[in-house]
């Protein structure tokens, strides 16, 4: 789908120059050719804590290589950074990035704690950068109608949530070997593919008021959590669990959200409802909500045009909050309330 890029009188001819912020992250390549993709934002330089592995892709890309991240950062044609860095140095190439005065995009998680959180929107803040962090599944057809329909009273009271997303990358070995070291990721599945129904359950569900979770290694290297389970119940009582893995070649994708009045689920994109207040028994929607933009669209407008950016830094701590109280809950084996 292609969307409308530039308002009539609005930042004509203006391009944002874009740093891209290590190539470790398994999505950095689909960001780069996001970013070839728009006619307003070009990528102008690369950086890498790995310079080999960085100098390569520059030269793929067709664009220069700084191996020192300051002086990439002091760039006159660098106006933004997409980071894809290890998870674990995001707080220190953000919090560079925002007092160089550069907008920012990040893969999520934010970071894996909540302290680090903090140092990072706080420059954010200070500078008056813009910032976005990628939550596509907030984009999604299935997430918008559920939202629709929340909001719109038709499922009843909401209650319960589960939503399932894995892949076998660890059991079919086709993630990168660094990929399980705890020290660049922070963690594993749910580290990783975790946040997609975390975040989801937030934006369906509201507030948390406390989590419990069971991570098992199975078969990824370096004991990462690769089969992972959380239980958050929420203020207004509804109850997500949320479940991802490294290990799971089938029925990966499960989602069901049920309410007292209706219910919407959906099995690998097959999606049908329920709601007793619209008509009997189960049905496929006639149309499902057209998708959202991508988030680095929404944040390139954002940029050129000062339109708002709903995946921010709230969203984006929200996030790490679950993701730090819920690798604790394995560790100590206990249920933890959320402040």
């Amino acid at each position: 789908m292609k969307y409308p890029l530039l308002r009539q009188g609005e930042a004509e001819g203006k391009m944002v120059g874009i740093l891209m912020l290590s190539k470790w992250h398994v999505h950095a390549v689909d960001y780069a050719r996001q970013v070839q993709a728009q006619p307003d934002a070009r990528i102008t330089c690369v950086w890498d804590e790995d310079a080999a592995r960085g100098a390569a892709w520059a030269s793929e890309l067709g664009v220069p290589f700084e191996k020192d991240l300051d002086l990439a950062l002091q760039r006159a044609d660098v106006d933004a950074v997409v980071v894809d860095t290890p998870t674990t140095m995001h707080r220190e190439v953000m919090v560079k990035a925002a007092r160089a005065g550069k907008h920012i995009f990040t893969e999520k998680a934010l970071a894996t704690t909540v302290q680090d959180c903090e140092a990072i929107a706080a420059a954010i803040r200070e500078a008056g950068v813009k910032f976005c962090i990628s939550f596509p599944q907030l984009t999604s057809p299935l997430t918008q109608l559920c939202k629709q329909a929340v909001d719109q009273g038709l499922l009843g009271r909401v209650h319960y949530l589960r939503y399932r997303m894995a892949h076998n990358g660890a059991l079919a070995g086709w993630l990168p070997e660094y990929w399980y070291k705890v020290e660049d990721a922070g963690g594993g599945a749910m580290m990783d593919l975790g946040c997609h129904p975390m975040y989801v359950a937030s934006h369906l569900l509201g507030k948390p008021a406390r989590i419990t979770s069971m991570f098992n290694n199975t078969v990824a290297p370096g004991g990462v959590d690769d089969n992972a389970v959380s239980v958050v119940a929420f203020e207004n009582q509804a109850i997500a669990v949320l479940e991802t893995g490294f290990i799971s070649p089938y029925n990966s994708d499960c989602f069901e959200l049920l309410g007292t009045e209706g219910a919407i689920i959906s099995v690998k994109g097959q999606i049908k409802m329920r709601s007793n207040l619209v008509k009997e028994g189960w049905y496929i929607p006639d149309q499902l909500p057209a998708p959202l933009p991508p988030a680095l669209r929404q944040w390139l407008d954002g940029i050129l045009h000062g339109s708002p950016i709903p995946f921010d830094l709230d969203k984006a701590l929200a996030l790490t909050v679950l993701l730090e109280n819920a690798y604790q809950a394995d560790r100590e084996q206990r249920i933890i309330p959320i402040d």
